[in-house]
């Protein structure tokens, strides 16, 4: 498997993995499905292809040997650390070490750029996919944004009082 930096000419088939892997019913064959939790879909082309040509936007995705992408993540470089966004695994594959090679490689990243820590955002109600991070050295930081503050963001919410948890890690060079 290869990681490198996703390019515009990846931005369709990035929209079909990320959507696949957070929503509809692919999403059902993962254990990271936002299925139950929201409605529509997570990103578009447009937005895709939008953040490829943000100077601080990396979209680091990792393929197989075939280059079919298998799973990404977006990472963006701001004042308080790198931010970690829209961390994707093809549904059929989960649980083969991409998630974690696709971690790896973001910390990397933050120390290539001189970020001294990782902020992600995990749905509240995702308890095995903060426990993941847990297990990976993130720890909740006790911020959170309330769904209905980012409305239509990331979904339409099927349920009530979700929020948006921070959690970060600190990176050691």
């Amino acid at each position: 498997m290869n990681i490198s930096s996703a390019k515009l000419e990846d931005v369709k088939e990035l929209e079909r993995l990320i959507n696949s892997a957070y929503r509809g019913e692919e999403s059902k064959k993962g254990w990271t499905t936002e299925a139950e939790i929201l409605d529509g879909i997570r990103v578009d082309e447009a937005a895709l292809t939008l953040l490829l040509t943000q100077p601080k936007v990396t979209i680091l995705k990792i393929s197989d040997l075939n280059n079919k992408i298998l799973g990404s993540v977006c990472l963006e470089v701001k004042l308080q650390g790198l931010y970690l966004g829209m961390f994707a695994v093809s549904p059929v594959t989960q649980g083969n070490g991409i998630g974690k090679a696709l971690l790896m490689a973001a910390e990397d990243h933050a120390l290539q750029n001189n970020c001294a820590k990782i902020i992600i955002s995990v749905i509240s109600t995702r308890v095995e996919l903060i426990a993941w991070y847990s297990r990976h050295g993130y720890i909740a930081t006790g911020n959170s944004i309330a769904f209905d503050e980012i409305e239509g963001r990331f979904g339409d919410p099927k349920v009530s009082a979700i929020s948006l948890i921070e959690m970060e890690k600190v990176i050691n060079a």
